[in-house]
């Protein structure tokens, strides 16, 4: 008789949906050496193609084209490369977080434009525009989870403009 309403209150479905997640979460669970492999291999990606962007801009033609693409690959790849240390939700959370939901948002926002500014609107000076300011978003946006440095650097910029 438990058995039975227990199923018909929805009680034994919560509890096979918690037994599945609890599985789907544990089979995808990453060990601290595969993490840290992941971290490395994403990382070393991003710094390679990074890299590579750069020497193209010495190709004549599709040298620029190759440095946007390089380029903002190896941001995408460096910016997953911690997702092996948190975990992709934690470092979602952490992107979203009050003190650097600006940051995010401007860099999410200047890769999309690079890309964009370089194959439709096919503009070289407005796509090297948003590659500056993926530059700066990007550092800005790190430099979020060191504690107090934007702040410091806020108190910095403040004094030389007085």
């Amino acid at each position: 008789m438990d058995k039975l309403k227990s199923v018909l209150s929805g009680e034994e479905a919560r509890r096979n949906d918690r037994n599945i997640i609890q599985q789907v979460n544990q089979a995808s669970t990453l060990g601290w050496g595969t993490r840290i492999k992941g971290f490395i291999a994403c990382f070393v990606v991003g710094a390679a193609c990074t890299v590579l962007g750069v020497c193209a801009l010495f190709l004549p033609k599709i040298g620029i084209t190759l440095f946007i693409v390089f380029y903002t690959f190896g941001n995408i790849c460096a910016l997953c490369s911690t997702m092996f240390l948190m975990g992709p939700m934690k470092q979602l959370k952490r992107m979203c977080d009050k003190t650097r939901a600006l940051a995010t948002t401007i860099m999410l926002t200047c890769l999309v434009l690079t890309l964009c500014a370089a194959f439709w609107w096919k503009n070289f000076g407005l796509a090297l525009l948003f590659v500056i300011l993926q530059v700066l978003s990007f550092t800005w946006y790190s430099l979020s989870y060191i504690p107090c440095v934007r702040e410091a650097i806020m108190r910095m910029l403040a004094m030389f403009i007085k």
